[in-house]
């Protein structure tokens, strides 16, 4: 990672901020909530941050956690641990009165609020991805902040986003927003643990999400949520990764998001991939909302005409398979010392592309005894890594 002056992380954030149009702000559990409950003064703060924001011409949508830690403290429940069934239940009761406390607190600043509550399966299926992406753009076209949570009262292990942190980077791509704000109980990303290393430093601008940025992640991490700090670093590659900016910083802190459209250097302001790095909406969803199924390992020539060239994957390149999955399911591609070099769409289920293993196209219809497509996985159905 190439190191920054503060005045040129400085002078990039105003730089990269002063045309931004669209704002996703994501806040955790560990900063809206208290052991008692909802923290009034935090929400209150947040509220007048999103004002902030429209008040100089964003669209604004919100993701926010808390409603479980609601539903407990409204419920009593002080046991550490509450089943899956419990806590389904406490968000239930929770997520009521989670969404009537920013409505009440954004009626005072003249803005009106919609409640939208996603799991996994709404956006790994492409129509409802779109019609979740119309309906929120419809709310904004009026003027209103969409309110988005997990909707934990009906989420299953395979239907979670796993953390608010994915699922604010999510929405954040499906509507184009152009910044993705995480605010969060701790001040930045940091160069080494800074409870233990007193020469520990504030990273305040990553330039591209690297190996080395992701094990910093463990250094900063917090106590608190399902997040962490990795998962809120994996979020802002996914941003990254179709042109847009995250910033992940101190959510307790006054006017922080003021502060961070006026140059300050407070948290860590990560950068969009370069123009011609920038995945495109479809191949967007296929390599981060939809789920792996099973995977494909690849010899060295078909991993060289994917990622060098953009090839479509033929059965001739492939040696293994492994997972049991169906025709238009998303796959990981796999070198063999098991690196992820891409994801795609198979035109074949597991059980006929371990058949096809190092075959050429035209043996297809006679080993299946028909032919879908020459190509296991077509260079448009193909995102590499």
């Amino acid at each position: 990672m190439t190191p920054v002056t503060d005045i040129e992380a400085a002078h990039l954030r105003l730089a990269h901020l002063q045309e931004v149009k669209k704002v996703v702000v994501k806040v955790g559990s560990a900063v809206l909530t208290t052991e008692d409950g909802l923290n009034h003064r935090v929400i209150s703060q947040l509220v007048s941050e999103i004002a902030f924001l429209r008040s100089i011409g964003c669209e604004v949508i919100l993701v926010s956690s808390g409603a479980v830690a609601v539903g407990r403290s409204k419920l009593s429940l002080w046991q550490p641990t509450l089943s899956l069934r419990e806590k389904q239940a406490a968000a239930a009761v929770g997520q009521a009165g989670l969404i009537r406390q920013y409505e009440k607190k954004f009626a005072l600043k003249n803005l009106r609020t919609a409640q939208v509550l996603l799991t996994h399966g709404d956006l790994a299926q492409r129509d409802r991805y779109l019609n979740i992406q119309n309906t929120i753009n419809s709310l904004l076209d009026w003027g209103v902040i969409p309110i988005v949570n997990e909707n934990d009262t009906v989420s299953v292990e395979e239907l979670r986003f796993g953390d608010n942190d994915t699922l604010g980077a999510l929405i954040t791509n499906i509507i184009g927003a152009d910044i993705f704000i995480c605010l969060t109980d701790v001040d930045s990303l940091y160069t080494a643990n800074p409870v233990t290393d007193p020469l520990a430093q504030p990273v305040h601008t990553v330039e591209a999400v690297t190996d080395d940025v992701c094990k910093m992640a463990g250094h900063s991490g917090s106590s608190l949520g399902t997040g962490g700090m990795r998962s809120k670093i994996m979020a802002a590659r996914m941003v990254a990764a179709r042109g847009g900016h995250s910033f992940i910083g101190p959510g307790r802190r006054s006017e922080v998001i003021q502060q961070l459209f006026a140059g300050k250097l407070v948290g860590t302001f990560f950068l969009p991939n370069e123009e011609k790095e920038k995945l495109h909406s479809r191949k967007h969803w296929i390599a981060y909302t939809l789920r792996p199924q099973g995977a494909l390992v690849l010899d060295d020539g078909a991993c060289r005409a994917v990622q060098r060239k953009g090839s479509s994957l033929l059965p001739a390149g492939i040696v293994e398979v492994s997972g049991d999955f169906s025709k238009g399911d998303a796959v990981r591609c796999l070198n063999r010392r098991g690196e992820k070099v891409a994801a795609g769409l198979v035109n074949y289920k597991s059980s006929e592309i371990a058949k096809l293993c190092g075959r050429q196209t035209s043996e297809i219809k006679d080993i299946l005894g028909y032919k879908n497509s020459d190509e296991i996985i077509h260079r448009n159905d193909l995102v590499k890594f």
